[in-house]
C-alpha cells in the first residue's frame, strides 16, 4: 500500500514560515550586537594612549613563541595534578558526606570528626593548607610520611577542596526525596545498599555544576603549589618573566588555564544535556 505523502495546510506553511523569518531575525540581532559591542571594546583597547606599552609588555608576540614551550611542559604538573587530586577530592568528599547523614547512633565520633574537617578547612585559605602541609607533614618524621612536592601538594589540596565538595554531596544527599529511601526499603534493600544503588546517584547528578565551579577552581589552584618549590606552568612563567621583564609568558600561562577549563566546562554541560535527553525520553 502506497503511503500518502503529508502535504501541510497553507495555515501550517505560513506559520513555518514566520518562525524561520523570526529566527533569521533574531539570528542577525544577535551578530549585530555582539559585533558593535565587541568591536567597540576592542577600539576602545587598542586607540587608547597606552595600548602601544601594554602590547609590548603583556602581549609580544616573540616573547610568547620563545616562552610558550617553557610553560606547555611546567603546565603537564598542573594537568596531571588536576586529575589526581580530583579522584582524591571526590573519594573524600562522598566518605564524609556519607559519614554525616548515615544516622546509626555509634557513628557520632565520626560525624564529630567530619564535621570539625569541614568547619576547619573550609575556613583556612588554600595556601595556608598548602604550606603547613608541604612543609609541616615532613618537619613531623612519621614512618610512611611521603616526601615527594608532588604528593604533598595533591594531600594538601585534596583535603582542602575535600571539605568544599563534601558539603556540596551532603546537599544533593539531602535534597533527594525522602520516598526514594522509602522506596528502596520497601524493596528490601539494605539502608546503605539503598544509598549506594538510589539516593547517592541522583545526589550526584543533582549537583554536578556546583561540583564544575569547585574542580574548576581547583584546576586553577594547582598553580598555588608553586609556593612550596613545584615548578608547575604559573611558576615557570614567572621565571622567564624575571628574567626578560616581560609578562606575556604569563598571559600564555593564563590561557593554558583557560583552554584548559573551557574544555572541563564544555564536557559537562554535554554530558548534563545528554543526561537530561535521557531522562526526558528525547
Amino acid at each position: 500500500m502506497t503511503a500518502v505523502p503529508h502535504v501541510p495546510s497553507a495555515r501550517q506553511a505560513e506559520r513555518d514560515a514566520f518562525r524561520r523569518r523570526r529566527t533569521r531575525r533574531r539570528a542577525l540581532a544577535g551578530v549585530l550586537s555582539t559585533v558593535v559591542v565587541l568591536g567597540g571594546l576592542a577600539a576602545a583597547v587598542v586607540t587608547s594612549p597606552g595600548w602601544e606599552r601594554v602590547q609590548r609588555t603583556y602581549f609580544d608576540a616573540g616573547h610568547a613563541r620563545e616562552s610558550f614551550p617553557l610553560v606547555r611542559d611546567a603546565f603537564w604538573l598542573n594537568i596531571r595534578m588536576f586529575l589526581l587530586v580530583e579522584v582524591l577530592v571526590l573519594v573524600v568528599a562522598v566518605l564524609v558526606a556519607v559519614v554525616r547523614v548515615v544516622p546509626a547512633p555509634f557513628m557520632a565520633p565520626f560525624k564529630i570528626l567530619a564535621t570539625v574537617y569541614t568547619d576547619l578547612f573550609r575556613s583556612v585559605p588554600t595556601i595556608l593548607v598548602v604550606l603547613l602541609v608541604g612543609f609541616g607533614f615532613p618537619a613531623l618524621g612519621l614512618a610512611g610520611m611521603p616526601t615527594s612536592l608532588f604528593w604533598l601538594g595533591a594531600i594538601a589540596l585534596a583535603l582542602s577542596y575535600g571539605a568544599y565538595v563534601a558539603e556540596v554531596v551532603r546537599a544533593g544527599i539531602l535534597s533527594v526525596h525522602p520516598t526514594q529511601w522509602a522506596s528502596g526499603r520497601a524493596l528490601g534493600m539494605s539502608y546503605g545498599a539503598t544509598l549506594r544503588h538510589v539516593v547517592l546517584p541522583q545526589a550526584l547528578r543533582r549537583v554536578t555544576p556546583p561540583l564544575v565551579n569547585d574542580f574548576v577552581s581547583l584546576q586553577k589552584d594547582t598553580a598555588l603549589l608553586s609556593t612550596i618549590g613545584l615548578v608547575e606552568g604559573l611558576r615557570a612563567a614567572s621565571v622567564y618573566q624575571a628574567e626578560t621583564f616581560n609578562f606575556t609568558s604569563l598571559c600564555v600561562a593564563a590561557l593554558f588555564f583557560v583552554v584548559t577549563t573551557v574544555f572541563v566546562t564544555r564536557i559537562t554541560d554535554w554530558f548534563m544535556i545528554r543526561q537530561m535527553r535521557r531522562e526526558a525520553g528525547a
